[in-house]
């Protein structure tokens, strides 16, 4: 369909459904049609240009079924939109058509015991706000979640402070069924259980429309925030190692920020200095008391510390100046840089990152992210600062980790295959096919669906009850 059908199309969608929120304005529709994909100096030129052709922002369900009929008769594309803090052009419209602002659909709908439901377009500290006083917490979020959405979490996210415990959010567990809509002609409204709700997980809402999510959550505790400091970049690693490694210690958020990246930390400016390496942690109030024997076994020492309640009053949490965060408050010192997504071996992460910073030296900057992988083992990921230069420099930096036996989530592409997940995966265009026969939901993101006629599919990979 080209730009003049689509704007056909429009019209007559928009003559049909005028009490719909719409915003039709093009700079608006632009602005809304990005993401943080200019991150990556690649992505932000290949995308530059893309937009989608008009935004609406249903208030229920009901006004998104009115709309996914007349975008199935019209064969307009839809997408997806929750807070837009996703890295890698999840949202950013390949071929235009209808961009549907989620963030209306912001409800709590059930909390129990250990057990939360909401609706996909609510923002994650929303629903802490609401779980807190109840005694619990997200098990995983995003250094984001004053402005990330759920479904977008679920739909493009990964898991982020947390993950020291729990893992990401797809390790088993962690998610326990979703509510989806259907991308038809009659939007059908599916309950979806684990494990098969996970194949909606981290595809940028290209098979399935989500419309709730219901997490398991975490015992509340009482969290203070640090952050210390090392003159050595070893001292620094090892002291993180020894806190990530002593299961004893209850722990949300651990990161380690090699020099300069905590300079660009403008907000802590004369706590320490610029040549120093940081430690950022989130420990229990019970363990605190661990911290001060081994920073002095690592030569360290503390030069931030706050509870988790004066860090949510004064909006300057020390977990936003990790995960993604970090890229963020360096971008803003220095446009030249970009990132990296790696992941480490569980078996020897020490000893490679150690490897890869002797490596590049300067050109790569360390910062390294602690967490349980899938399978409940203790290792790292890097979301490492990179100084760039060029594309085929930056393809070649990922070669050599790759060649040092270091996985890499490349963050410069925007198709769903060719980043985190990998490969190919029939199981998830199986479910494209069920749920959007049409291939309407965020077109071009999903690169096995045009493939689709050369995979072995599934005609029933969600084991829907009524098939």
């Amino acid at each position: 369909m080209d730009s003049e059908q689509r704007k056909h199309a429009l019209a007559l969608i928009q003559q049909a459904l005028p009490d719909l929120d719409w915003t039709l304005q093009a700079t608006k529709v632009k602005r809304l049609s990005r993401d943080f994909h200019w991150f990556s100096p690649v992505l932000k030129q290949q995308l530059e240009d893309k937009q989608a052709d008009a935004v609406v922002r249903p208030r229920n369900e009901e006004e998104l079924i009115l709309l996914v009929k007349a975008c199935v008769q019209h064969q307009l594309p839809l997408i997806l939109r929750g807070g837009a803090t996703g890295n890698y052009g999840q949202l950013v419209p390949l071929e235009g058509g209808m961009l549907v602002d989620m963030t209306g659909l912001n409800q709590i709908c059930e909390l129990g015991d250990g057990v939360v439901r909401a609706q996909a377009g609510i923002r994650l500290a929303e629903i802490e706000a609401f779980t807190r006083p109840a005694g619990w917490e997200l098990r995983c979020m995003p250094s984001t979640y004053r402005l990330a959405s759920l479904g977008g979490l679920y739909g493009g996210g990964f898991g982020g402070i947390g993950s020291i415990n729990y893992g990401p959010l797809g390790a088993p567990g962690n998610v326990l069924s979703v509510k989806v809509m259907t991308m038809e002609a009659e939007p059908r409204i599916l309950q979806i259980p684990a494990p098969q709700a996970l194949l909606l997980h981290h595809a940028y809402g290209s098979n399935g429309i989500i419309l709730e999510v219901e997490l398991a959550l975490a015992p509340l505790h009482r969290w203070i925030e640090r952050l210390d400091v090392f003159d050595d970049f070893t001292d620094a690693l090892n002291y993180a190692n020894a806190f990530a490694r002593s299961p004893g210690l209850v722990k949300r958020q651990l990161a380690l920020l090699a020099a300069p990246i905590p300079s660009y930390f403008s907000h802590l400016n004369g706590r320490y200095q610029a040549n120093q390496h940081a430690v950022i942690s989130v420990i229990a109030q019970e363990s605190e008391g661990f911290c001060a024997g081994l920073l002095q076994e690592y030569r360290g020492y503390s030069a931030v510390r706050q509870t988790a309640d004066e860090a949510r009053e004064a909006n300057a949490s020390l977990m936003e100046y990790c995960w993604n965060h970090t890229t963020l408050h360096a971008l803003k010192i220095d446009s030249s840089l970009t990132y990296l997504q790696t992941a480490f071996n569980y078996t020897n992460y020490h000893q490679q990152i150690i490897d890869m910073a002797a490596l590049f030296g300067d050109e790569v900057i360390s910062h390294i992210e602690f967490l349980r992988d899938s399978d409940g083992n203790i290792t790292a990921s890097g979301l490492q600062l990179v100084r760039y230069s060029t594309e085929e420099r930056l393809n070649e930096i990922m070669v050599t980790f790759r060649d040092n036996d270091v996985k890499i989530n490349n963050p410069h592409v925007y198709q769903i295959e060719d980043g985190k997940q990998g490969e190919i995966k029939p199981e998830v265009v199986s479910v494209k096919k069920c749920l959007d026969p049409n291939g309407l939901l965020n077109p071009g993101k999903l690169r096995g669906w045009e493939v689709r006629n050369t995979l072995i599919l599934d005609n029933d990979p969600l084991l829907l009850p009524d098939r």
